[in-house]
């Protein structure tokens, strides 16, 4: 073949791979991207309803509230965790040398199973079933898991609101 003819040759196959691309499988613009699983060694933060710190979980409580008295969480709360961007106002985590999951724990309510996240950016719903504190503030640990010497848990400072008070 003759150079000209190679070229458009060449042309016209480079045309229809690029047309083609996204029909067989090749990266585009507009593609999504799988969560990314939680590994060791890696920084995170943890959120709460998308904050890391400051958060406010809104919580059910009989009416009147005493002082002291617990609710529960209302639905289509959550928390989640992302990878480490360092903040003046978030405690940031570290998996450590054996980290793949993180534990999210509710304050000091040992009744409270903890939620297990096992990728980042991936919500998870807080159970309506958990015993919170209906007024005041506490923390929610994001702990690494399994634990090792150099694992680091996360912290976010959260605001009960009684949703009967508001």
């Amino acid at each position: 073949m003759h150079g000209k003819h190679r070229r458009l040759r060449t042309y016209g196959t480079i045309a229809a791979f690029v047309l083609l691309g996204g029909a067989v499988g090749l990266p585009s613009a507009a593609a999504t991207v799988d969560p990314a699983p939680i590994g060791a060694n890696q920084f995170f933060n943890g959120q709460v309803n998308g904050a890391s710190a400051s958060a406010v979980i809104r919580v059910v409580c009989p009416v009147p509230a005493t002082v002291g008295e617990t609710g529960h969480p209302i639905a289509g709360q959550t928390v989640d965790v992302v990878p480490g961007a360092s903040s003046t106002s978030a405690v940031v985590g570290y998996t450590g040398s054996a980290g793949t999951h993180v534990n999210v724990e509710f304050g000091t309510a040992s009744a409270n199973a903890p939620v297990t996240l096992s990728s980042y950016a991936v919500q998870a719903a807080i159970p309506t079933t958990l015993n919170l504190p209906c007024s005041g503030t506490g923390k929610v640990d994001f702990v690494p898991t399994p634990t090792s010497p150099t694992a680091q848990t996360s912290s976010v400072t959260v605001t009960y609101a009684d949703i009967a008070a508001s």
